[in-house]
Order: C-alpha cells, then sequence, then structure tokens
C-alpha cells in the first residue's frame, strides 16, 4: 500500500489524469496524453505517448509516459479507464508494480463484464486479453459530489480515500478535471494528425 503519500486535503496534491483519443479508421495509432494538475486546479505539466489501435501495449506505453514525465511529485494517476484504444487493456497491477504510485482508474456506465465481446473481436489473443482483463478486479461504484456515479479500480489506497481524491479534483460532472483536460489535449493532437496539419507548425 502506498496511501502513506496520499493527503488528499492538501493543497498541493498532484494527479496525473491520463485520457486517449483515437479513430478505429485512421493511423492504427491512439494518442494519450496526461495532464499533472495541482488539487487547486494549477496544471503544472503536460506527457503525450501513444499505443496501437487494437494492441497490447496500452501499459508499456504508460510506463514511458510516466518515465519521460520524470516527476517525484506526482501522488496519484487519474486513468480514463484501463479498456482503451479498441480494446488495448491496461494491466493495473503491472502498471502500479512499475511506477510505485497509487493509481484510480474511472469509468462512468455500467457494465455487466467484456469477457465475451473480447472473445468475439478477439479470437487469436482473446484469452490473454481477458486474463489482463480479470486480473484488473472488480470496479467499485461510488457516488462523486454532484450526486452522479461512476465506477473506480483503487490500487495503493482504500475506497474512502479514493472518493476523497475523485471529489476533490471534481467540479462538475463525473470527470476529475485532470482526466477532462487530459482527454481535450488528446483529442486535439489527434486531429492536428489527421488533418496532416502538423507540417504547418
Amino acid at each position: 500500500m502506498l496511501q502513506s503519500r496520499l493527503r488528499p486535503g492538501k493543497k498541493g496534491i498532484r494527479a496525473l489524469g491520463i485520457a486517449e483519443s483515437f479513430r478505429k479508421d485512421v493511423g492504427g495509432r491512439s494518442i494519450l496524453a496526461g495532464v499533472v494538475q495541482r488539487a487547486d486546479l494549477l496544471i503544472d505539466g503536460v506527457v503525450m505517448g501513444s499505443c496501437t489501435v487494437g494492441g497490447m501495449d496500452a501499459t508499456d506505453a504508460i510506463i514511458r509516459m510516466w518515465t519521460e514525465l520524470d516527476r517525484d511529485d506526482v501522488n496519484v494517476i487519474l486513468l480514463s479507464g484501463c479498456v482503451i484504444s479498441w480494446f488495448n487493456i491496461v494491466e493495473l497491477p503491472r502498471l502500479h508494480q512499475q511506477i510505485s504510485t497509487p493509481i484510480i482508474s474511472l469509468t462512468y456506465e455500467e457494465s455487466e463484464g467484456l469477457t465475451e465481446v473480447i472473445k468475439r473481436r478477439f479470437p487469436e489473443d482473446w484469452m490473454e486479453r481477458n486474463r489482463i482483463y480479470i486480473a484488473n478486479g472488480e470496479r467499485t461504484p461510488i457516488t462523486v459530489k454532484t450526486g452522479l456515479r461512476i465506477y473506480v479500480r483503487a490500487l495503493g489506497m482504500d475506497i474512502k480515500t479514493c472518493e476523497e481524491i475523485v471529489n476533490r479534483f471534481l467540479i462538475q460532472g463525473r470527470y476529475p478535471e485532470p482526466v477532462r483536460v487530459a482527454k481535450i489535449v488528446a483529442r486535439s493532437a489527434l486531429n492536428l494528425l489527421n488533418d496532416g496539419r502538423l507540417g504547418d507548425f
């Protein structure tokens, strides 16, 4: 447990929010963006990455982003889902072990599980994908301060601390600010690449 490094009431607590943007029919790559944000909503870091749409490299991509960011003041990672980029499943226990930092994986809809979907869409390697998915554990529903329900997987903290952290970074709706801003950055970067305008800069 790494809960000793988490003090949700601390003004300067920092979260790294990670979100993605991709198009199945374009490029085969998903853009990942990471935004470092303090609980007082000051943004003081951004890191970019990518993984394969429909691949199995999301965990390694996030580890590379963490290494590139090279920050020792980030207290927690807020990950916008662990099944990203068309079933490129983040292996949460391995990520947690590699980066030695608490993780909250957030999702926003009810689900009866993905095993059958994975089996149908990925017949060649569905067993390995499903192993990773199952190893990530069950989600826990929480009701955030806006009155909405979200679903979390928390590593390195108890569920009470998880709730406190999510609420600390929440302004409206159900998306904590670091992942909301990261999603905007990822989408903008993907649009820039897909429109072929990168060479104009």
